[in-house]
């Protein structure tokens, strides 16, 4: 093929790139969540769709695309048109993921445009109501003593509180006998009926169990006090140092995706995070809506990479899978 012709493929393909990117949207933009409706992703997309849309002059639609861990919707995105109409949003799982699955269909780093951050969401180590620890120092002192004894519950292989466990039994080095449920609504059940000892779980799903005094609460997992839990100290510096843990928020694109497209979203992101509806909605929920600088596609390439080296060891020291 003769340089004309290149040159004219070249500036052909130019021109459909720099027409698509004024163009978009032209129409409605889906935006995937990996886990049912009504959850707590579900609750943050819902929210931000709103906050995006608002921006884009466009309607941004949220389709649940739930199974296999949390992982078929990504599966769906790395197969996507890369034409900005079909976005992602995922939590810490994407982190996770590689440890989790012996065969993962995609690649969290490389399969993807990373368009940024949204929310983080923290965590709280909380017990059955008759737990009689009263501290968080003494409930260490009682695990330590009791660990063959002491339960701990789970929503499930890979989820949110699947990993607070299984850092939580890093940082003491000691092993409790973890009980697995199928979401998170029945594992609260069990503790409030006092059939599990200790749950490690998202503020979105506990605050209104610890605000109603329906459960013992012993620290949140943020590196400060929240505005709506602020009798709850830090973990971090009530006998755990080091221990942090939030359910981070991303949203993604399908590799290849226009950068002027690109561009557009993450200039819509940064809009939603300053959108005073949507911080005060997040806010209510017990969620930090992050800084600016994190809802890059810089800012969370870097997080997910530094996740996914926090991850990895401990999920293969503790042996577990989810395939």
């Amino acid at each position: 093929m003769d340089r004309s012709k290149i040159a004219l493929i070249v500036a052909l393909s130019f021109a459909a790139t720099t027409s698509l990117a004024q163009e978009y949207p032209a129409k409605p933009v889906a935006l995937m969540v990996p886990f049912a409706a009504g959850g707590p992703t579900d609750t943050v997309a819902r929210s931000l769709a709103q906050a995006m849309g608002k921006h884009l002059k466009q309607t941004i639609v949220v389709e649940n695309t739930p199974g296999a861990g949390g992982t078929i919707a990504p599966t769906k995105l790395k197969n996507a048109t890369p034409d900005g109409y079909t976005l992602l949003i995922a939590h810490i799982g994407m982190s996770t993921a590689p440890a989790l699955y012996r065969t993962l269909p995609f690649k969290p780093l490389d399969d993807f445009e990373h368009i940024g951050q949204v929310v983080d969401v923290p965590m709280t180590l909380i017990a059955k109501k008759d737990m009689a620890a009263k501290e968080i120092k003494e409930l260490l002192a009682f695990v330590k003593a009791n660990k063959d004894k002491v339960t701990l519950a789970n929503a499930g292989i890979g989820s949110a509180s699947h990993l607070c466990g299984l850092l939580l039994m890093s940082t003491l080095q000691t092993d409790m006998t973890t009980v697995p449920y199928k979401g998170t609504a029945p594992a609260i059940n069990d503790l409030l009926g006092g059939q599990v000892d200790l749950l490690c779980d998202q503020t979105t799903n506990t605050t209104q169990y610890i605000t109603s005094n329906r459960v013992k609460a012993y620290g949140v997992t943020s590196a400060a006090r929240l505005d709506t839990l602020k009798d709850l100290p830090p973990l971090a510096e009530a006998g755990l140092p080091g221990f942090e843990v939030v359910v981070w928020h991303g949203v993604y694109a399908p590799k290849g995706t226009p950068k002027p497209v690109i561009d557009k979203l993450v200039t819509a992101l940064q809009a939603a995070i300053k959108d005073p509806a949507f911080v005060q909605r997040m806010n209510d929920l017990g969620s930090q809506v992050v800084a600016t600088n994190k809802a890059t596609p810089e800012g969370l390439k870097s997080h997910l990479r530094a996740e996914i080296d926090k991850w990895t060891p401990i999920i293969r020291k503790a042996g577990v899978y989810a395939d």
